[in-house]
């Protein structure tokens, strides 16, 4: 066992009483040592009580015969980051989660490891290191948590309703009063927010590679299962040690092939693109964003969930989850049934006696919502090295626009914008400047995007931008255009006025100025002076990639 570096023979005297001195006993000390990667805090709601889930983990692991250490890992909140200075440091907090897990891991000579993250960054973040680290690990989420119910209507609402009634507020279309209400109901429990969202994106796809348990996805927050799923994680890790299986077995080229079909199957948030692409640098698999097109234009997208569709992550949980929708994939030639996965079993074991128990949360390939996948990746003169959106997400009368351009260095400059109602139907919003160079920390554009859908504008306004989004958002939004404006990307030099080109379905977007004046323009242009100039981020600015390579470190 790795851990006997650290434990056994006499030179190791020393170390077994820093063990004891935290009250380990020899017989604890004695078996296999089993690091928890624990990001429990008070500051995000799908974070709060990954204390339980930790506690959970630990019980299946003593009841299995090995000795559970708990370390911790910090977390960003998105929600909470939105919309100022902080929203630039949540992406990079995705390397430090990665970096701190390695060296934790290796500092400790640890022989598994179970990680427990739920939000946007962590989970990555925790894969990431699991690649690189490659001993034995699955993952255990914290869960979604409910959604709540529109104290009006009682339809169901989440985060993502009370970003949009901001605008409705704005446009005179809601009181505050109104929107005080929904505040209050919009998260009625802990969790990651109710949707299909970045943080369930990643966790249902933490499923479907094959890193987490069935159900790790979609069991909501609050419920015991959830408590029980833990318990299992605990008792199944000892097996995957004693069978040897690593994360880049389970995390082969097949299995990314995998994740990215249920990604279009599921609408998942444009994020995962960025994630999965990091993610495949760790485990030293191929990926480029063509496969991306490749494999959505073969999977129908299969269920409407928030923020472009009628249902949430417990819809999906009660119509049978990810391996429902496994399954149905399957069944139809599309999912690799030979995979190995943290069951210790494969694919095709996993599901073979799986249904779905609600066809109209996961329809068949025969009835779906869309024919092809939740994403897209659009290539042209403005974005030669592409970008993404959520196709599922977009309204027809969308996916094919063409407006003149409204330019802005900044997001608060294009919020403050349309919230003054300078932005008109057929616009097309871009905001530069704002991607993992430049932001630098690639920004989520949430607060435009919502406030745009909550004006009723997202029918007839697209946005494009170098940062990223939130998995909530919905509309022509554009995002990871790539070169970045502050790399000398073709959208650094887009004038007002300039028309652009979105036709979704023919996966182009182009700026409709001549090829001569594009040069001439990117002759005469130079970088800004850098947003942050010391302290971390300055170091991330200096370091990163491009968003079209995952925005990993160079």
């Amino acid at each position: 066992m790795k851990s006997d570096s650290v434990k056994k023979g006499i030179e190791r005297a020393p170390h077994r009483a820093l063990f004891k001195s935290m009250g380990y006993t020899d017989d604890e000390i004695s078996r296999p040592m089993i690091g928890i990667a624990n990001s429990v805090n008070t500051v995000i709601p799908g974070h709060v009580h990954l204390d339980k889930i930790t506690e959970a983990v630990k019980a299946g692991i003593y009841m299995a015969g090995g000795m559970p250490v708990e370390f911790g890992v910090i977390g960003v909140c998105d929600g909470i980051a939105m919309n100022h200075t902080g929203m630039k440091y949540s992406l990079g907090s995705r390397e430090l989660i990665a970096d701190s897990v390695e060296i934790m891991a290796t500092a400790h000579a640890f022989d598994a490891m179970v990680m427990v993250p739920n939000c946007d960054k962590i989970v990555p973040g925790m894969l990431m290191a699991a690649a690189r680290v490659d001993i034995p690990t699955l993952v255990v989420s914290g869960g979604p948590m409910l959604a709540g119910k529109h104290p009006e209507t009682a339809e169901k609402v989440d985060l993502i309703t009370v970003f949009e009634c901001v605008g409705a507020v704005r446009s005179g279309k809601m009181t505050e009063a109104q929107l005080a209400s929904i505040e209050d109901t919009a998260c009625p429990t802990c969790g990651s927010c109710a949707g299909m969202f970045t943080a369930n994106s990643m966790n249902c796809l933490t499923e479907a590679i094959g890193m987490g348990l069935p159900g790790n996805g979609t069991i909501p927050a609050v419920m015991a299962s959830r408590i029980r799923l833990a318990k299992m994680a605990g008792i199944q890790i000892m097996q995957l040690l004693e069978k040897g299986i690593t994360p880049r077995r389970i995390m082969n080229e097949a299995a990314f092939r995998n994740a990215l079909t249920v990604d279009m199957a599921l609408g998942c948030s444009t994020n995962t693109v960025l994630h999965l692409t990091a993610l495949a640098a760790e485990a030293r698999v191929a990926m480029n964003l063509n496969q991306i097109n490749e494999i959505s234009k073969t999977t129908p997208h299969l269920c409407s969930l928030s923020p472009g569709g009628k249902d949430h992550l417990e819809d999906l949980n009660r119509a049978g989850g990810v391996p429902a929708v496994i399954r149905e994939l399957s069944d139809a030639g599309l999912i690799n049934n030979d995979c190995i996965t943290a069951t210790a079993m494969t694919v095709g074991e996993n599901i073979k006696d799986v249904r779905i128990l609600d066809p109209d949360v996961i329809r068949t390939v025969e009835n779906p919502y869309h024919k092809e996948g939740g994403l897209a990746v659009l290539f042209g003169n403005l974005a030669p090295e592409g970008c993404v959106v959520k196709q599922s997400a977009v309204l027809d009368s969308m996916l094919r626009h063409e407006g003149p351009a409204r330019v802005f260095d900044s997001e608060e400059d294009a919020t403050q914008a349309i919230m003054e109602g300078r932005i008109k139907k057929g616009d097309v919003l871009v905001i530069r400047y704002e991607g993992p160079m430049g932001g630098p920390g690639m920004r989520e554009m949430l607060t435009p995007t919502s406030t745009i859908a909550g004006m009723k504008l997202d029918a007839h306004v697209a946005l494009l931008t170098d940062g990223r989004f939130s998995g909530g958002t919905r509309g022509a939004s554009i995002g990871h255009i790539s070169p970045e404006a502050m790399q000398g990307g073709p959208i650094a030099i887009v004038q007002e006025g300039d028309l652009i080109s979105v036709d979704i379905p023919g996966k182009t977007l182009t700026l409709k100025v001549s090829e001569e004046e594009i040069k001439k323009r990117l002759s005469e242009w130079s970088p800004p002076e850098p947003k942050i100039t010391h302290g971390y981020m300055a170091r991330y600015a200096r370091m990163v990639s491009s968003a079209s390579q995952g925005a990993v470190f160079k």
